[in-house]
């Protein structure tokens, strides 16, 4: 797995995957976990996300994710669109659910 820098809005992340799509995914992932309900998450109350986002800061995402493997802040950073890549994102967690369901 190839090594991400990940950046858009206040989000600044390193992550690894196996190419930029998918460390895109793994980064709206993260940025949206912070408010929507997830599977690994079922500990965490509504206040717990609100203290971690006052404490660790919230992460927002931009109109645009860049995605190098060079590292931060480079001109030659893939962009990509958030909104395609958040639709990309709920259609994976549809999906799960609907597995989820089946067993």
């Amino acid at each position: 797995m190839a090594k991400y820098y990940i950046e858009s809005g206040t989000m600044k992340a390193v992550v690894s995957a196996d190419d930029s799509h998918k460390a895109a995914l793994w980064a709206v992932h993260r940025a949206m976990q912070q408010v929507v309900p997830m599977y690994d998450d079922q500990n965490t109350t509504a206040n717990d996300k609100c203290e971690m986002a006052t404490s660790e800061g919230m992460m927002v995402l931009d109109q645009k994710i860049s995605i190098s493997e060079i590292g931060f802040d480079r001109v030659d950073a893939q962009v990509v669109n958030t909104y395609d890549v958040v639709s990309e994102w709920n259609q994976l967690m549809v999906a799960l659910s609907r597995l989820e369901s089946l067993l």
